[in-house]
């Protein structure tokens, strides 16, 4: 063989060589990417489960579902965790639902997928409910279909003002799954039928208040939350529900205490008078509020964008002291009345 043949081969194998490194970089470079969809990670005494497609609103993959399915079983059975925090990238949605486009595409290549997605999906919201370590989801954000599935059959499930709850299957030509035969019927009254049939979107505070959520935290202390439940040291369930009753807002508390006591007795008051009746005792309670003080505070501080700074109340136990002192009026004089249905006379009460 002459020296220029040897050349030649030579110059050929490092050609193969590079481009077999090529070839394993780009598998590898895929595997990250596949990787990166979802984030499993422990931190201080949790596993933590990051959904990482914010491009897509944190759709879930099969991929996806498949790497978090065995690690939620290996941290269940691992006795240094102690609970499971399940949240979104991004900030705009904790999981917009399951990767559907992946899905419609897959009709006429990939048969299988379609079986395989949907099979591990419902045994992953199986695997949810039945966790013996707290779960704990962070529906910041959309929360839709696949990823109701992820959070509502969790023990804890966190609703911020920026949670953004639907089951929009109907509209797809599809049906609320992952469990919403069993979740949404459970719901009071008949509001499951009604987010099953319509796809209504239930905002904010909705969220919790319909039951979806069992905690609402302002967005801006999610994060503080979620240190103090790392911090924890070996928590049981009960440690869990403490910390996360901490940051539970509680919407009763931002009120004036004085307009909280004196609409109690309004609506106890009012439940066995007349319209006219009611519309005499609510001017004179207008009229006290507008010689108080948390009324003028109230409307100074929605303008401001601050909290109130209102009356503390915490000496005033008594309902009814409490009304006459409001009222500027004895208790000898809230009982009205009898009035006709008369404008005249209820013009005639208001200005008694």
């Amino acid at each position: 063989m002459g020296l220029q043949e040897l050349c030649r081969l030579m110059s050929r194998f490092n050609s193969y060589k590079r481009t077999n490194i090529i070839l394993q970089h780009l598998k590898m470079s895929n595997h990250t990417d596949a990787a990166a969809e979802v984030l499993l990670e422990r931190k201080g005494c949790a596993g933590v489960i990051t959904l990482n497609r914010p491009r897509f609103l944190n759709t879930l993959s099969l991929g996806m579902i498949r790497q978090i399915y065995p690690q939620l079983k290996k941290w269940e059975q691992d006795p240094k965790t102690f609970l499971i925090i399940i949240k979104g990238a991004g900030g705009k949605a904790f999981c917009a639902g399951g990767d559907i486009r992946a899905l419609s595409e897959a009709r006429n290549t990939n048969q299988k997928m379609l079986q395989d997605f949907f099979r591990e999906e419902y045994i992953l919201n199986n695997a949810i409910d039945s966790c013996q370590k707290p779960y704990i989801a962070l529906i910041h954000g959309i929360t839709m279909g696949g990823g109701v599935g992820i959070s509502v059959h969790g023990q804890f499930r966190v609703a911020t003002e920026k949670s953004v709850f639907a089951m929009p299957e109907t509209a797809i030509g599809l049906f609320p799954d992952v469990g919403g035969g069993y979740f949404l019927p459970r719901l009071q009254g008949k509001l499951g039928y009604f987010l099953a049939l319509t796809g209504f979107r239930l905002k904010g505070r909705d969220v919790y208040t319909a039951g979806i959520a069992t905690h609402f935290v302002d967005s801006e202390k999610l994060g503080m939350l979620e240190e103090d439940l790392l911090a924890l040291k070996s928590p049981s369930k009960e440690n869990i529900a403490d910390v996360l009753e901490t940051y539970h807002a509680k919407v009763i508390n931002k009120m004036s205490p004085t307009s909280l006591k004196i609409t109690l007795r309004q609506l106890m008051e009012g439940s066995s008078k007349t319209l006219p009746e009611v519309l005499i005792m609510e001017y004179r309670l207008s009229q006290a509020c507008m010689k108080g003080h948390d009324f003028h505070e109230g409307v100074r501080a929605e303008g401001n964008g601050i909290p109130p700074q209102c009356s503390c109340l915490e000496n005033l136990r008594d309902g009814g002291a409490l009304w006459a002192a409001v009222c500027g009026i004895t208790q000898s004089r809230t009982r009205l009345k009898r009035l006709s249905s008369s404008s005249s006379s209820v013009l005639l009460g208001l200005c008694c």
